[in-house]
């Protein structure tokens, strides 16, 4: 091996644009958890992988996998992004059903197939608060309970607690109307 191509296997920003690569389903899914416009979802993908390259240098492989520590950073900047975006909207109304019905399908099988459920529950993901809509989407993405305890700082207990209260809300919220009885 040359020692052009020893340094360039050695360098900081190919291992982190090789990892960032590898990992870059981690920071779609976050910026589609928390942003449906295109352009807003590029801008945080931006400001993500931006936050993940300044803090790449203080990253331990021995104290985290790239994976949890990127989740970290990634849930962070758009939990972030959400409050800057709060405080300039004091009065955010939710989408209605019509909105609702105009997003695109984020798990459409075919073009243009979709899945009221789907839709539905990403609706009611959208209006949790940040610390719970990432609980979701990390709950959704499958991971363990211990990796989304060190994801998002908290016990492993609590995020148990939290997913069972969100799983009861989500199913409450889904839930068809119930039908009067008649006498």
């Amino acid at each position: 091996m040359t020692d052009a191509v020893a340094n360039e296997a050695d360098s900081p920003q190919l291992r982190f644009a090789s990892l960032l690569d590898q990992h870059r389903g981690i920071v779609l899914k976050v910026a589609h958890g928390y942003c449906r416009d295109p352009e807003d979802r590029r801008d945080l993908l931006q400001d993500i992988s931006v936050q993940a390259w300044r803090a790449f240098p203080a990253f331990e492989p021995s104290r985290s996998r790239f994976s949890t520590w990127l989740y970290r950073i990634a849930l962070n900047v758009a939990i972030s992004q959400v409050r800057r975006v709060h405080l300039r909207q004091q009065h955010h109304d939710s989408l209605d059903d019509e909105a609702i019905a105009a997003l695109p399908d984020p798990v459409a099988r075919e073009p243009g197939e979709t899945d009221a459920g789907i839709r539905a529950l990403y609706a009611v993901i959208d209006r949790l608060d940040p610390l719970n809509r990432a609980l979701m989407l990390l709950y959704l993405d499958e991971r363990s309970q211990r990796e989304i305890a060190e994801i998002l700082g908290i016990t492993e207990s609590n995020v148990a607690t939290k997913l069972h209260r969100l799983r009861q809300r989500i199913r409450e919220e889904l839930a068809p109307p119930a039908t009067p009885r008649t006498p």
